[in-house]
């Protein structure tokens, strides 16, 4: 027995074998080392707690707003279009700052993995967040001019009175529904006023050329070769001169090769708007219920609303305030339909499992699968309006939001 007393003192002790001690699992500092050191995130960490604060998935779901607004009012892309898309993103991702700065409470009870009740960030810095994009959106808004601006405005102010004061109350998926309306109509604004605003240095010119021609030119103060010029001239055998049959419409041109048939203003984005809004407020209503889940109300109308807004997408109707949009290509035939099917699948499927158990994870997923439908929704919007490659851009979005979705939840 002694033998084996003496190997295992000889074991407990390394100094006897002239071994160092081994340091203790942690480190110490403060005064004299008498407190334990705090565990700094490394730097992916932070990264990390921040792309779920801002909930970076749900990105993809924003620039088809501008896209489909841009379509609606029969533009292409251009500057306009890419200002609303950045301005749309800085608000965005404010909003969802300012929601968990605001939500910091009652996630500390229902949801404690969040990056603020985790203290993995501060709540200042998401507030500081907030308003730094905020700010920055507005001032992208800025530069596609005055009108988008003021677009941009409300939109802003929509989205700091539902995270503050409109979340938990009735008017809360109305107020979601405005935003994303007003997100729409955002990209129609800077994309049709980005040629003609003020800022830009354009003036409109109408004057008369000889004595039997009427001119309407529309270009810049100097007159550099982009004015658009639409005369009906007389003329006839020996110079003699003969009226005007009917004096065609102008088509006013913004830019180098691009023409925009006069009438298609915002307002003609405005039924794209709504659905694009109404969908909106279904999902909204939904996620009302996600952390403690039960009810079944809220996805039985959801889908409901989602086979409505299918139909809807499948039966075009004239723009107000100005002429019908063009008619649809053979690609365009084809893409709506499939756009729309895209549609009721990612929504519908998970609100339909939603429906039949209200356990929180289903419902979770039933907001995360509609707020990944806006995009498809978004592809349909713009084919509707006659822009199918449009829609295919947008719905180039789809497999980079699936992808994101798996590591960075969308809710």
């Amino acid at each position: 027995m002694r033998p084996l007393r003496l190997l295992a003192a000889v074991a407990g002790a390394p100094r006897l074998l002239g071994a160092r001690p081994t340091a203790p699992p942690y480190s110490l500092s403060g005064a004299r080392g008498t407190a334990p050191a705090p565990d700094r995130p490394s730097t992916r960490e932070r990264l990390r707690a921040w792309a779920e604060l801002l909930r970076v998935s749900a990105l993809f779901t924003v620039p088809g707003d501008a896209l489909a607004g841009a379509a609606a009012v029969g533009r292409r892309p251009d500057r306009g279009t890419a200002l609303a898309i950045g301005a749309s993103l800085c608000l965005y991702e404010a909003g969802m700052a300012l929601n968990d700065w605001a939500d910091r409470e009652e996630d500390a009870v229902d949801r404690p993995h969040r990056p603020i009740p985790s203290g993995r960030i501060a709540p200042g810095a998401a507030l500081a967040a907030a308003g730094v994009l905020t700010a920055a959106g507005l001032a992208l808004a800025g530069r596609a001019g005055r009108p988008a601006l003021a677009v941009a405005s409300g939109l802003a102010a929509t989205v700091w009175a539902y995270d503050l004061r409109l979340k938990h109350t009735r008017l809360g998926p109305a107020a979601m529904a405005s935003a994303r309306t007003l997100d729409l109509l955002l990209g129609a604004t800077a994309t049709a006023g980005a040629g003609v605003t003020a800022t830009s240095g354009t003036t409109a010119t109408r004057g008369t050329t000889g004595t039997r021609g009427t001119t309407a030119t529309v270009g810049t103060a100097k007159a550099v070769g982009t004015a658009a010029t639409v005369a009906t001239m007389s003329g006839g055998a020996g110079g003699g001169a003969t009226a005007p049959a009917a004096r065609p419409r102008p088509a006013i041109r913004h830019a180098p090769g691009r023409t925009l048939t006069p009438g298609r203003t915002p307002a003609a984005a405005l039924p794209a708007a709504l659905l694009l809004g109404a969908h909106t407020y279904a999902v909204t209503a939904v996620s009302r219920h996600e952390a403690q889940g039960g009810s079944t109300a809220a996805p039985l109308a959801a889908l409901a609303g989602a086979a409505g807004l299918g139909a809807a997408l499948l039966r075009g109707r004239e723009a107000p305030g100005g002429p019908p949009p063009s008619p649809p290509t053979a690609a365009g035939r084809l893409l709506l339909p499939a756009f729309a099917a895209a549609y009721l699948r990612t929504s519908g499927v998970p609100l339909l499992h939603a429906a039949l158990n209200p356990s929180p994870p289903l419902t979770q997923r039933a907001v995360g699968g509609g707020i990944r439908a806006m995009i498809p929704l978004q592809a349909a919007l713009a084919a509707r309006a006659g822009a199918p490659v449009g829609g295919l851009a947008v719905m180039g979005l789809v497999p980079l939001a699936r992808a994101l979705s798996r590591k960075v939840s969308p809710t």
